[in-house]
């Protein structure tokens, strides 16, 4: 079931380790700097085929950096 956290919730999810960190930006900005051993699928690019090698086992925190 989706939801929103914020840092101090993903910081929770990140420390059991069971968690992919899909990031959705452009792949130049996933280049530039982006969440140590996340997954780049740029929201453009997301189709079935793109998200076919995520472990539906474990929970999946999407994220993008926008810093406007």
């Amino acid at each position: 079931m989706p939801r929103e956290i914020n840092l101090p919730g993903l910081q929770k999810l990140l420390q059991p380790g069971d968690v992919q960190l899909i990031e959705v930006l452009p792949e130049n900005e996933y280049e530039e700097e982006h969440l140590p051993g996340s997954i780049n699928i740029p929201l453009k690019s997301m189709n079935p085929s793109s998200v076919s090698s995520l472990d539906r086992s474990l929970v999946t925190v999407v994220y993008c950096w926008d810093d406007i």
